[in-house]
């Protein structure tokens, strides 16, 4: 039987969104219309046309997903896997669903990026080679402090500190071995579940400063201006 190659992009659209304030995770608020991650689908899909997608979703938003693609003709073809307790666990959910010998990449993004570059996407295929995945980041422009225990705080160096973004993009075989690995609440992205598991040449690539995660309601608006944009 002959080893299955594809690339697949995982969208990670399983969080509560509590700090957005709305009745809906923030990932299904309008945005030009519509449900957000409408737009993040296509994004991708338009950029990358020949990646499959998958959707990680709380188990009690499946119904309500497929009812929104169905009120708004939403058809993009996608699959669909429920989520679990943390991000690490979502993902995992999902790459437990591909074929254990998948060749090829997966890319993990987050549901609520949707303005996803041309710039961004070509900078991210061109640094795959002889990498364990690539990272967008972009510099921190904040001036950041560290807290200590004590209540105190010291001045960081900023120039040394780098925003991370997704999507993350990682060889399929490297990324499943990486998420057999217990995984810890220090987890906070894909990239540091790699690392933890001894995958250490990670590539960071320029990240996109229009390529915002909404996390408020103001957020929204400047998604849709960016996207008007591009």
């Amino acid at each position: 039987m002959a080893t299955p190659y594809y690339n697949i992009h995982i969208v990670v659209a399983a969080g509560s969104g509590s700090r957005y304030g709305c009745r809906l995770p923030k990932q299904f608020c309008t945005l030009m219309g519509r449900p957000l991650l409408m737009t993040t689908l296509e994004r991708l899909h338009t950029l990358t046309p020949g990646w499959e997608l998958a959707v990680v979703l709380s188990a009690d938003m499946v119904g309500e997903w497929k009812s929104m693609c169905e009120e708004e003709g939403f058809t993009l073809p996608h699959s669909i896997i429920e989520g679990g307790p943390t991000r690490a666990h979502s993902v995992r959910n999902a790459l437990d669903t591909l074929p254990k010998d998948l060749e090829g990449f997966v890319s993990i993004h987050d549901a609520a990026r949707p303005v996803v570059s041309r710039r961004l996407i070509d900078s991210l295929l061109g640094g795959l080679d002889g990498a364990d995945g690539v990272i967008p980041a972009c510099p921190v422009t904040d001036s950041i402090r560290e807290l200590h225990a004590d209540g105190s705080s010291a001045a960081v160096d900023r120039s040394r500190l780098r925003a991370v973004q997704t999507p993350q993009i990682f060889p399929a075989q490297k990324l499943l071995r990486a998420y057999r690995q217990e995984l810890r609440p220090d987890f906070t992205d894909d990239a540091s579940v790699m690392e933890a598991a001894g995958f250490g040449r990670l590539r960071l690539v320029d990240g996109d400063p229009h390529n915002i995660k909404v996390t408020n309601p103001g957020d929204m608006a400047i998604a849709e201006l960016y996207l008007k944009q591009i």
